[in-house]
């Protein structure tokens, strides 16, 4: 039987994170307490003890689950690797040579390993292994801003409104908070890891903030890169946070005194359990991009997206079951991001800007997780939240840069484009070397096997072992509400879970 099977098929009751201390769900207390340390603002660690550890989220991302009955069986993970702002499908993996000069870019076309996939050129090192992967050519929704594209993807909200903030939380605290049902582990690392992640536009929303990710930023790539807050090796920092921990109980005693429920107790336990993230050596190793050779961190590429995609394989390697990092900053141009309109970047110049650097790390991802064996286990999603207009737009441009022309220029563009574009899928013991659906002879509209966010969703929570069909997790008001609606697994993406 799937282990998971304790949260398949009944309502799961969440805890909001407005709820206050009288709540009988402990759950509700590691989100309370997690937000209001969060919403403080304090960055050192050693200024603000434990509490640090709260506006982390690191209790609630360390209320993991049960050991299993056997232990050699390796948990199923899915890195997510995003790119932010959206990006052009028939410049990648849907090139369209014949749709004419207002549509078709510069770029040639290149055959790959798998007989009748092509991509454009910028891709070669994706284009030779692509009997590795699959690559779905019929994603569409119906949001065309980024904040509600990236909420449809990322959560299943249907709204096609921006909104400041999501309604729903994304499928990565969703998972997080399911699995964290199991009750303990002995793994010391976060169920969800962040690497530059994606903040912008999703979250946990009424999960509360103790499901939202442990977030690492920076660029993994500076000599000088350090994970904060784990693997402390200082014995007199260990001793000066057991005090600060000691004091704190002392300093509840009243609110212990009248604890009806446990929450203290719970609460207690969960500290605990951020404490060993902070001191079990094994934490820092995880994170440490040291350990690897040279040759493995040159493979991924010396730039902060190589550096993020290997750290994110070592963390899901090392038993973290939930990752995403997101492709943004320098490497993206000008505006640092995939958002190529022409007031923004010269699109084909900024393609070309970034595609060496997109197209080692995301192969030497996939190659790296089939030569370890990982390739059953580890599930990775490539995507942006939408694709570009197949018509090339024309403005002038609004300021000089990486991939920009000088202000007033005018510079080709393509707009956001919902309606269709690609996604790729490795691992996961998915069958490879294929490509679903098809787009029309423009690239505008899915012609063939259409697949919408459900069908994102349904295929991902597949993966971790999640019946998303069968799920519901009460919202603020009380009322089940399902993980996903109106969406099934895309069962050409389905591998064999538990196998």
């Amino acid at each position: 039987m799937n282990s998971h099977t304790n949260y398949q098929g009944r309502s799961i009751h969440c805890p909001g994170p407005d709820l206050g201390l009288s709540h009988p769900d402990a759950n509700s207390i590691v989100a309370h307490t997690s937000a209001r340390y969060a919403r403080s603002g304090r960055r050192s660690f050693m200024k603000m003890g434990l509490a640090g550890c709260a506006s982390l989220s690191l209790p609630g991302l360390l209320r993991l689950r049960a050991n299993e009955p056997n232990q050699t069986k390796r948990k199923r993970a899915v890195i997510m690797v995003w790119k932010p702002g959206g990006c052009s499908h028939l410049d990648t993996y849907d090139p369209k040579p014949d749709s004419g000069s207002e549509y078709r870019g510069p770029f040639g076309v290149i055959p790959t390993k798998v007989p009748g996939l092509n991509f454009t050129e910028l891709l070669p090192k994706q284009a030779a292994i692509a009997d590795k992967f699959t690559i779905l050519r019929s994603m569409h929704q119906t949001a065309p801003g980024h904040p509600a594209g990236s909420m449809q993807l990322l959560s299943g909200d249907p709204d096609t409104r921006d909104k400041p903030k999501p309604k729903l939380p994304d499928w990565m605290s969703v998972a997080n908070y399911l699995h964290s049902q199991d009750g303990p582990r002995d793994n010391p690392l976060p169920r969800y890891v962040g690497i530059n992640p994606p903040v912008q536009y999703n979250g946990p929303a009424y999960l509360g903030d103790a499901y939202a990710p442990f977030s690492v930023n920076g660029d993994p790539n500076n000599p000088q890169f350090v994970v904060p807050n784990i693997g402390l090796s200082d014995a007199s920092q260990i001793d000066r946070l057991r005090r600060r921990v000691d004091l704190r109980a002392e300093l509840d005693t009243l609110s212990r005194a009248v604890d009806q429920t446990g929450e203290m107790g719970a609460l207690d336990e969960f500290e605990s359990q951020a404490m060993t993230l902070l001191t079990n050596p094994k934490t820092k190793d995880a994170f440490d991009l040291t350990q690897e050779s040279d040759e493995t961190r040159d493979r991924y590429g010396r730039n902060t997206w190589g550096q993020q995609l290997l750290m994110a394989r070592r963390l899901a390697e090392a038993g973290v079951e939930v990752l995403t990092s997101s492709l943004r900053g320098p490497l993206c141009g000008r505006v640092q991001n995939w958002d190529d309109h022409a007031v923004n970047h010269h699109i084909f110049d900024a393609m070309r800007f970034r595609a060496a650097a997109y197209d080692q790390a995301v192969s030497a991802l996939i190659e790296d997780i089939y030569e370890r064996g990982l390739d059953k286990e580890i599930l990775v999603v490539v995507t942006g939240e939408f694709g570009r207009t197949p018509k090339i737009n024309y403005q002038p441009s609004t300021g000089a840069g990486n991939a920009s022309a000088a202000a007033g220029t005018k510079q080709p563009g393509r707009e956001h484009w919902p309606r269709a574009f690609s996604n790729l899928w490795a691992g996961g013991g998915i069958e490879t070397g294929r490509f679903i659906g098809a787009t029309d002879k423009r690239g505008e509209d899915v012609i063939e096997r259409h697949c919408g966010p459900g069908d994102f969703l349904a295929t991902i929570y597949h993966h971790l072992g999640i019946d998303s069909s069968n799920v519901f997790i009460k919202n603020f008001n009380g009322r089940p509400t399902p993980i996903v609606d109106h969406g099934r697994p895309i069962k050409e993406l389905m591998g064999s879970v538990g196998s």
